[in-house]
């Protein structure tokens, strides 16, 4: 699920949680401490005011934890995660935990039945949907963005393609059953892997004719199975959607509270995408009335929560990290020994300050963040590495590594200009700005553009043909509690899609880490956990990135607000959240 730094992706995907079972999606690791989430009031309007947009609506394409947010709201995947337990997936559309093989090359999941779709659709959800929402899910049309998760299916492409297939590795024997082959044993994983929205049903009678468009026209036609739903009219094209400006959830009319976990108090709510100055709309909401924040407040308002606004926030672990990621693709840091350079000179904590400083979160040393598996393995909150021992930066170290990159004064002497693009709000901008005064100290010439939030990735650092060659308002959070998904989607080679919805910003292609993720993916418990860490420090090995903060979310409310923050998508929960 990924997160950017207002939102960042949602591995949900986060903006700001794991060995799993062998019978469950959930996790064998040390469960979280369960969360207690006071009984909500039923009824009335919250307004959540947001940086910018959703990036897509379309559970199929989403993958930043804002479009998880609302989607999760909306619709019903096989599982989810419930804010009273950051660990232990609930099953949502499915009836019971999944079943997974001896031979661990089957997964089993049984549909809860009675469930139904929104207007203008009415039918009850039936297995064959969910198996037309994951087909789907591989078009190019519909470009869906993880693609390694569930390409283990058989019959499935490794990659996106032009044209619709079936998959021979889903069966639907009855309307209440799924039954994933997989090419290879990793039902563990896989099983862990569907709470992601490509498991939210999609009904293809009425989906088709959207989907054969390119790109998909469903995210403004995209029907719920949730507790709420966008107004749509008669013939499904969504009237409570505004793209840029805002999205307004209303009460599913099909929706039975008795085949969900989900209180769903409030009656509507209304999302402005739109509120760009982020102090602003901050004090909005903690001097208001009736709204919550899309994410993180502003660096200089988090000091003052505890002293003016106590009962009027949460933070939750982000499980995930925030980096730059350097393009090793072009110059300059095609070279590594410029990228640990980079690392070397870096004050990443600088760049904590810039987010909020200690309140915000840790310093990083590498990728896996703290309480989660494999974290310890890849050295727990301390490195080996001299280019990383300085959380202030080592001008010494730095110098070393650009003369052994040809620089013989120890500064880059080349040509070449920086490129970097970050988000026009705080604390993306800020950070942004950070990063382009290290850059400096070697010698760079940077240039730095701010965008629009949703524009970061979509339009520039997703996308290799813009030759970016850092991206400064990145994050990563988990897409579910396991190594895998913290690593796989960023730095593994073969996920690098050269066309667009590339999360591999730094495009770090190395065969060996290839290799040792496809021998991870098939153990568990604690050598998964030991294979992850290794994996974790050879990333770290090849200076794809800077890390630079293991971070929490800081979500805030207005007084008359009982918020409820998802440690799964780091957000305001919408379906637990309620008025007083």
């Amino acid at each position: 699920m990924f997160a950017i730094s207002a939102f960042a992706f949602a591995a949900c995907g986060d903006d700001d949680d794991s060995s799993s079972s062998s019978s469950s999606s959930g996790s064998s690791s040390e469960s979280a401490p369960v969360a207690d989430v006071p009984q909500g009031k039923k009824g009335g309007k919250l307004l959540e005011l947001a940086a910018s947009d959703v990036d897509y609506l379309d559970p199929g394409h989403s993958y930043y934890q804002f479009g998880f947010q609302t989607i999760y709201a909306m619709g019903k995947p096989l599982y989810s995660f419930s804010p009273t337990d950051a660990q232990k997936a609930q099953p949502d559309l499915a009836d019971g935990e999944p079943v997974i093989s001896a031979d661990k090359k089957t997964v089993t999941v049984k549909l809860k039945k009675g469930v139904k779709y929104s207007p203008p659709v009415n039918r009850e959800v039936v297995a064959k949907d969910v198996k037309y929402a994951i087909e789907r899910f591989f078009t190019v049309n519909v470009g869906g963005q993880y693609t390694a998760y569930f390409n283990a299916i058989e019959g499935a492409p490794e990659t996106n393609t032009k044209t619709f297939k079936t998959f021979s590795g889903i069966e639907t024997p009855d309307d209440y059953t799924l039954i994933f082959k997989l090419k290879r044993p990793v039902g563990v994983s896989f099983a862990a892997a569907l709470v992601m929205p490509i498991t939210v049903p999609v009904p293809e009678e009425y989906a088709k004719k959207f989907d054969e468009k390119n790109p998909s026209t469903y995210n403004t036609n995209v029907v719920a199975t949730g507790p709420y739903m966008i107004p749509n009219d008669a013939n499904g094209k969504l009237t409570g959607y505004v793209a840029g400006k805002s999205i307004k959830l209303v009460r599913n009319p099909n929706w039975d509270p008795k085949l969900d976990y989900k209180p769903a108090y409030l009656d509507e709510i209304e999302i402005r995408t739109n509120a760009t100055d982020a102090n602003v709309a901050a004090r909005q909401v903690l001097d208001g009335q009736g709204m919550i924040l899309d994410t993180n407040p502003p660096a200089q308002i988090l000091p003052r929560l505890n002293r003016q606004y106590k009962g009027q926030f949460t933070q939750v672990p982000s499980g995930g990290y925030r980096y730059f990621p350097m393009n090793t693709k072009i110059p300059p840091f095609n070279d590594l020994n410029v990228r640990k350079a980079v690392l070397a000179v870096f004050d990443r904590e600088a760049a904590v300050k810039a987010r909020g400083g200690a309140f915000a979160g840790d310093v990083a040393t590498h990728f896996l963040p703290p309480e989660f598996p494999g974290f310890e393995e890849a050295g727990g909150m301390g490195t080996d590495l001299d280019y990383m021992k300085n959380p202030r930066g080592d001008a010494a170290v730095a110098a070393k590594y650009m003369k052994a990159a040809g620089f013989a004064s120890g500064k880059y002497e080349g040509d070449e200009e920086v490129f970097m693009i970050t988000a026009n709000v705080d604390p993306a901008k800020a950070q942004g700005e950070v990063a382009k005064a290290q850059l400096e100290k070697l010698g760079f010439k940077v240039r730095l553009r701010t965008v629009p939030q949703d524009a970061v990735y979509t339009e520039w650092c997703q996308v290799p043909s813009k030759k970016v060659n850092m991206c400064g308002a990145a994050g990563w959070f988990k897409d579910y509690a396991d190594p895998e998904s913290m690593l796989v989607p960023t730095f593994k080679g073969s996920e690098i899609k050269p066309d667009g919805g590339n999360n591999n910003l730094g495009q770090l292609d190395d065969p060996a880490i290839d290799k040792a993720m496809d021998a991870a993916a098939l153990l568990e418990g604690d050598a998964r956990n030991a294979a992850w860490g290794a994996i974790d420090k050879q990333i770290m090995g090849q200076a794809p990135a800077v890390p630079f903060i293991w971070d929490k979310t800081t979500l805030v409310w207005s007084k008359n607000v009982q918020g409820v923050g998802n440690p799964y998508n780091s957000l305001v929960d919408l379906t637990f959240t309620s008025l007083k």
